[in-house]
């Protein structure tokens, strides 16, 4: 069986309503993924593990049942930022040597969520 070897990081971004922004956090699974609200209400993300969220069921485990809310989590959080703020969330991740590497990359800013990854090929210009 082939491990997943990922690490997560964001950048911080301060939002308007820390306490909401807990809430929201802590109703979502983020695996082994760590967040924090500090003080002054900036949001940020790390750990050892893809950037992939499930909803919390009443038990505290992740709700797989009702597969990935990734999305769906960072469209509500998009509510919260301060204006010009951006929350920067990159996964990179490999298993063993297999192809392919996983990189992904979402951007969170001006209410809206951005979401690039590796699938797309464009030409080198000249």
């Amino acid at each position: 069986m082939a491990t997943l070897q990922a690490a997560t990081t964001s950048t911080g971004a301060v939002v308007t309503d820390a306490q909401s922004v807990r809430q929201l956090c802590e109703a979502h699974c983020f695996g082994t993924l760590n967040w924090e609200v500090d003080e002054e209400g900036e949001l940020i993300l790390w750990g050892y593990d893809a950037f992939e969220i499930y909803e919390t069921r009443e038990d505290g485990l992740p709700d797989y049942e009702g597969g990935l809310v990734t999305h769906e989590f960072l469209r509500k959080l998009a509510n919260y930022l301060e204006p010009g703020e951006e929350f920067d969330i990159q996964t990179a991740g490999y298993t063993k040597c297999r192809f392919p590497v996983l990189a992904k990359r979402y951007v969170v800013r001006d209410g809206e969520v951005l979401h690039a990854d590796l699938s797309t090929l464009n030409p080198i210009e000249q």
